[in-house]
This record gives structure tokens, C-alpha cells and sequence, in this order.
């Protein structure tokens, strides 16, 4: 059995489905990150934030769940750079180029690419919010009624988007998301084989919808929000 697992993993067939699984299971994480960070809107001084980050950051399921997402962002990228290597091989017969760009689309030819962009604001990031809260040292605050002590995360992010080039690169790279999710999300089901002339529609427009357009235009609304206030 050991044999066989290993085989499909050095498959094509099982790094795409890896491929899937991790990339499913990364937008479910998008959508729960995002709920959370929406607390930068609400003018409270940063509280609801700040207690959302702490809640983040003690709960014991949810850093079992947080553990888990980093080996799955690993393993999507890894996996990733696995098959941009093997389609650009693939990319190198007289067939594929006379076909490929018939049979898909500007934003599937170029994952690897975007997958890298989303790859470099990726480290930027950890290292400006969670390299900082887990290692760094950081403002504290607390709140009328509540005598517990927060790290002001908050203050931290408000900061690193009051910067314009910081902002920007955020802006810049949820744009890269929403290209790469204009074709992940729905290749995800596809791949599985979740494919049906009933619900295949509508996996698409949530993709597109959602996915590829609500989702990082809220995440680019959020550095704005802050340039623009300041």
C-alpha cells in the first residue's frame, strides 16, 4: 500500500490531485481569513481585530488548523512548481503549441506566474504581520471594561498600510490571486472529477463571482482603506 501511495504522489495524475485538494482547502482558508480581517473596518480603536488575532493565536484548534494550512500552502507550492516545470516540458512539442492556446485560457497558461506573485507577497507578508507577531515585539493595549492585555496588532497593520508601496504591492497581488483563482477554484472541482451539467455552472460563477472578484477586491479594499486615511 506504501508502494502504491508514493507512485501516485510522483504521478502526474496525484500531483494534480494534490494540486486540488490543497487549493480547495486554501480557499476555504481565504474565506475565514478574510471574515476576520474585515474587523479592520469597524471603528473601535482596533479591538475587534485585536481580539480576533488573539483569538487566532490561543485557540488550540485553531492553531492545529493554522499548522495544517502552512503544510498546505507548502505543499501547493511545491506542487505547483512541480507541474509548471512538467507542462513547460510539455510546451516544447510541435503539439502542444499549436494547441494550447486554442484549448485554455490567458489565466491557466499562466499559473506558474501568478503562483509566484502570490509566492513573493506571500513572504512579505508573513514577514510584516506573523513573523512579527509570533517573534517581534509589539505595541500592547487594553480596553475599558476588558483587563486583558492585546498585542495591537492593529496598530501594526495600520502602520505597514499607511506606506504606499506596501499598499500597492498588496493591491497588485490580490489582482494576481483573482486571475489565479479565475481558473484554480474551478480546475479544483474539475480535477476531482466533481464535474456535473447541473452544478458545473454554478462552481463557475462562485469561482469568478466570488473567488476571483469579491474576495481579493475586499482584501485590496482593506490597505486602501488605511492609504486613504492617512
Amino acid at each position: 500500500m506504501a508502494t502504491v501511495s508514493a507512485g501516485l504522489l510522483k504521478s502526474s495524475l496525484g500531483r494534480k490531485y494534490l494540486m486540488a485538494l490543497s487549493g480547495l482547502f486554501l480557499c476555504l482558508f481565504l474565506v475565514v481569513h478574510l471574515l476576520g480581517n474585515l474587523q479592520l473596518f469597524k471603528d473601535d480603536g482596533g479591538q475587534a481585530f485585536n481580539e480576533y488575532t488573539y483569538l487566532m493565536t490561543h485557540n488550540p484548534l485553531i492553531k492545529i488548523v493554522a499548522y495544517v494550512n502552512y503544510a498546505f500552502i507548502l505543499l501547493h507550492v511545491f506542487d505547483g512548481f512541480m507541474l509548471t516545470r512538467a507542462n513547460a516540458k510539455a510546451r516544447g512539442s510541435s503539439y502542444a503549441k499549436v494547441d494550447q492556446s486554442k484549448s485554455s485560457t490567458w489565466s491557466s497558461r499562466n499559473m506558474g506566474i501568478l503562483g509566484t506573485l502570490i509566492l513573493i507577497f506571500l513572504v512579505v507578508h508573513m514577514k510584516s504581520f506573523w513573523f512579527e507577531m509570533k517573534f517581534g515585539t509589539m505595541p500592547t493595549i487594553s480596553y475599558e471594561g476588558n483587563s486583558m492585555e492585546y498585542k495591537d496588532m492593529y496598530t501594526v497593520v495600520a502602520e505597514a498600510f499607511s506606506q504606499t508601496w506596501y499598499s500597492l504591492l498588496y493591491v497588485v497581488s490580490m489582482f494576481a490571486l483573482g486571475f489565479h483563482l479565475v481558473h484554480g477554484f474551478q480546475s479544483g472541482f474539475q480535477t476531482l472529477g466533481l464535474n456535473h451539467h447541473r452544478y458545473t455552472p454554478v462552481i463557475k460563477t462562485i469561482g469568478i463571482g466570488v473567488f476571483a472578484i469579491l474576495i481579493p477586491a475586499l482584501f485590496a479594499a482593506m490597505p486602501l482603506f488605511f492609504l486613504l486615511l492617512n
